[in-house]
């Protein structure tokens, strides 16, 4: 284990809390019955790097590629500062530094003793970016020029790449789906123009510093270990929660809204991926499926896998809710030579069977 001094927020160091067991247990599934991300025939080859950090890896996503990871035999440190992530998501062969995003000392102390950065850590709820907004701001734009900014290179050392997430928030409105790569940005969430504002200055930090980075526009990622009872979570997770408790579903509006989801495991590979391809040009590549799915659709094939006799009530439209957002893949398939495998129903059956993971 590295050993990290305290930075002037107060990073503490800690082992992580999830799987206590050896490293060669990841190939079995864990007490809970959820197979592990790593899967050894679809997976992407992961670079160059060794060592890697993750920032806000104790979370949702974060945890799932932290586990890709270290069953790919790569030392892991995790900096997160526990608001929204678990300590318990964290297995103790990762090495867990509680710490903030926006702490350069630390950062440029993490940085020194890594070969890759995949930077996950924001603030990813889009009515808590517009309640929070300057808070919201700092954590995500101000956090991602931190991480750039640390990574750049020194005299000790070049530059380190970096992946991180972006988000399909950047396009928002926008009719023209499937959405490319080059169609038109508009976000009109606060969340979305912070993700494409650390997309341009990922751009900048390529252009002008040389730092190697690939940012990805996640679309609707669903999976394990998404808390239902939190605010950042996705629709998937609080519909399955109320269905499985027997409870009516409310939909916003008439439940016409489509959106394009991926399952975390699909998400996991798009990262790996992305790292063997970190350049200084800056490229954005969609991870999504192009398969489009409308919310009143997926409320009935929630209730219908899960065998619980919920029903269905539909309240007032949210103002600014986007009607449609559908990516195309074909630019990561291309590029990256990867495209997602896991379709809807095979993971809510998963959910479905292992409510507790």
């Amino acid at each position: 284990m590295v050993a990290v001094a305290a930075g002037k927020q107060g990073a503490t160091v800690a082992g992580g809390g999830r799987h206590a067991r050896r490293k060669t247990d990841y190939k079995r599934k864990s007490e809970k019955g959820v197979e592990p991300v790593h899967d050894a025939q679809a997976e992407p080859t992961v670079g160059r790097p060794v060592t890697f950090l993750v920032t806000g890896g104790a979370g949702f996503i974060g945890s799932h590629l932290v586990d890709a990871l270290l069953a790919a035999g790569r030392r892991v440190m995790v900096l997160d500062n526990l608001s929204v992530g678990k300590r318990d998501n964290v297995p103790e062969q990762a090495q867990l530094i509680e710490g903030d995003v926006g702490d350069e000392a630390l950062l440029r102390r993490l940085m020194d003793e890594v070969d890759g950065c995949f930077h996950l850590a924001a603030l990813s709820s889009t009515v808590l970016s517009h309640q929070r907004w300057l808070y919201s701001h700092r954590t995500n734009v101000g956090g991602t020029v931190t991480v750039l900014e640390c990574a750049r290179a020194t005299a000790q050392r070049p530059a380190v790449p970096v992946v991180y997430a972006s988000s399909a928030a950047v396009y928002g409105d926008n009719p023209d789906a499937p959405l490319a790569e080059q169609a038109k940005l508009q976000p009109f969430s606060a969340y979305g123009a912070d993700k494409l504002g650390s997309e341009l200055h990922a751009r900048v930090a390529g252009v002008v510093h040389g730092v190697p980075t690939v940012g990805l526009r996640l679309f609707n990622v669903f999976g394990p270990r998404q808390d239902p009872h939190s605010p950042y979570s996705g629709v998937i997770s609080h519909f399955l929660l109320r269905a499985q408790q027997g409870e009516v579903l409310s939909i916003h509006g008439d439940g016409a809204q489509v959106r394009d989801f991926v399952h975390v495991r699909d998400a996991v590979r798009f990262l790996l991926a992305a790292m063997a391809h970190a350049q200084p040009t800056g490229q954005v590549y969609n991870v999504c499926t192009g398969q489009p799915t409308a919310i009143l659709a997926l409320a009935h094939l929630i209730i219908h896998l899960s065998g619980k006799g919920s029903g269905l009530q539909h309240s007032a439209a949210r103002v600014g809710d986007i009607r449609v957002s559908i990516g195309d893949p074909d630019l990561a398939a291309q590029r990256l030579g990867i495209r997602t495998t896991m379709t809807l129903r095979e993971g809510l059956r998963e959910m479905v069977a292992s409510p507790a993971a």
